[in-house]
C-alpha cells in the first residue's frame, strides 16, 4: 500500500496528477487544452507542438487517466467514427442521485466486455431509461421542456438556448457532467447513454426520438444537445 505523500502545507498529493505533470511535453500540452475551451483533437495538438502523432496520443491519455483532462467524441450518428476531442477537466460537479449513478455505473461495467458497439448499445438502454424518466414526471406539450426538465434533475445543468428566429431546432446546452467519473472509464458508453436518456423523454412525449444530436464540447464551456423541433403551423392553418 503506497502512503499518501503530504506537501508544504499539509495537503495531500494527488500522485497520479503530480507523476502526469512530471513530463515538460505533458505539461505544455495541458496549457494548450486548457486554451481550447471547445476542446482539441491528438492531430490539432501533434500539429502545434511539432510531436508525432503517437507520442501526443500517449501524452494525452496519461493526461486523462490521471483525470486533469477528459475526452468526448460527437454523437450525432454521423458516417465513420469522430476524432476524440479532449478538453480540460472541471472542477467536481455535484454528483447525481445515488441511485442513477448506481445504475449507470452497473452498465458500464456491463458493457466494458461486451461485443459490438458500445455506444450504440449504451443509447439503447439510456432510450428505455429516458422514457422512464419521462414518465415518472408531468407530461409537458413541449418536449424540449421535458428533456430539460429530467436532465435538470439528473444534475447536468441544462439551458435551453434562445432559438432563433423560424428556426426549427432547439439548443440545451449542458453545463456540468454529474457523470464525469464514470465518463472518464468509457466515454463511448457514457455519452452514448446520455444521447438515448433524450432520445428517449423525446419518445415519451411524442416527438422523433432520431431527431436529436449531442456534441460533447460543442460550446466552449458546456456539452451541447441540438433537438430538431415540429415547424410553427402555417398562418390559416396551411402547412
Amino acid at each position: 500500500m503506497e502512503t499518501p505523500r503530504i506537501g508544504p502545507t499539509g495537503e495531500t498529493i494527488d500522485t497520479p496528477r503530480h507523476r502526469a505533470l512530471g513530463s515538460t511535453s505533458r505539461v505544455s500540452i495541458l496549457r494548450l487544452v486548457q486554451e481550447s475551451p471547445g476542446g482539441i483533437t491528438a492531430a490539432e495538438v501533434a500539429a502545434r507542438t511539432g510531436q508525432h502523432l503517437s507520442t501526443t496520443r500517449a501524452h494525452l491519455d496519461r493526461l486523462t487517466d490521471s483525470g486533469l483532462l477528459v475526452k468526448a467524441r460527437a454523437s450525432g450518428g454521423q458516417p465513420g467514427r469522430p476524432a476524440w476531442r479532449y478538453r480540460a477537466a472541471a472542477g467536481d460537479p455535484a454528483p447525481a442521485p445515488a441511485p442513477y449513478r448506481a445504475l449507470a455505473a452497473a452498465l458500464l461495467d456491463h458493457l466494458t466486455g461486451a461485443a459490438g458497439d458500445v455506444r450504440d448499445a449504451a443509447a439503447r438502454v439510456g432510450q428505455e431509461w429516458g422514457r422512464h424518466l419521462a414518465a415518472a414526471g408531468p407530461r409537458r406539450a413541449d418536449p424540449v421542456g421535458s428533456v430539460v426538465t429530467v436532465l435538470d434533475g439528473l444534475g447536468f445543468g441544462p439551458r435551453r438556448q434562445p432559438a432563433p428566429a423560424g428556426g426549427t431546432e432547439a439548443e440545451v446546452h449542458l453545463h456540468t457532467c454529474p457523470f464525469l467519473e464514470l465518463v472518464g472509464r468509457s466515454p463511448d458508453a457514457m455519452c452514448g447513454l446520455h444521447l438515448g436518456v433524450v432520445r428517449g423523454i423525446l419518445e415519451h412525449d411524442g416527438a422523433s426520438p432520431d431527431a436529436v444530436v449531442l456534441e460533447p464540447f460543442g460550446a466552449p464551456d458546456a456539452c451541447v444537445v441540438r433537438l430538431l423541433t415540429p415547424a410553427p403551423p402555417a398562418p390559416g392553418g396551411r402547412p
